[in-house]
């Protein structure tokens, strides 16, 4: 079967009618209900996926909570990138230091050194495995050394 005779047959199954021959704009004018259902249909669909969507994201992310007001005339200063990255239980202190709810230093257990929070050393030690001290005193009577790659110490 040749292209040309694929082609009469389908045009002979969808346009004619008797000895009329049916145009496209005749099709949409006879359907033009079903098609504007369709459409509308169409358009809530993705309306309520959007909305779907938008919930879910929305879901994911935790509000910004200040703790501590601005004071008149200072300039407001937020670090988006170290807030996003940094862990829950840690907060600014007023020197700018990051103190952990359980303390200033962490240690492994079984290291030798102890790191700020803040350290790339300490945050690649397990929670089940850290130590945590309050001062750095405590630290080196308990046998530990402050790490070398750790500013600040």
């Amino acid at each position: 079967m040749s292209i040309r005779e694929i082609s009469q047959k389908i045009k002979g199954n969808l346009g004619r009618a008797g000895d009329r021959v049916f145009s496209l704009t005749d099709w949409v004018k006879k359907n033009e209900q079903d098609l504007w259902l369709a459409l509308v249909l169409v358009l809530v669909a993705g309306v309520f996926f959007g909305l779907g969507r938008l919930t879910q994201i929305s879901l994911n992310h935790e509000p910004i909570k200040i703790t501590q007001p601005a004071q008149v005339g200072e300039a407001l200063k937020f670090d988006t990138a170290k807030a996003l990255t940094s862990p829950k239980s840690t907060a600014t202190e007023a020197g700018g230091s990051q103190v952990s709810s359980q303390g200033k230093y962490v240690a492994s257990k079984s290291g030798t050194k102890y790191h700020l929070p803040s350290c790339s050393g300490a945050k690649r030690i397990k929670e089940e495995n850290k130590i945590w001290f309050q001062t750095a005193d405590e630290a080196r009577s308990a046998g530990y050394t402050p790490a070398a790659n750790c500013p600040g110490l």
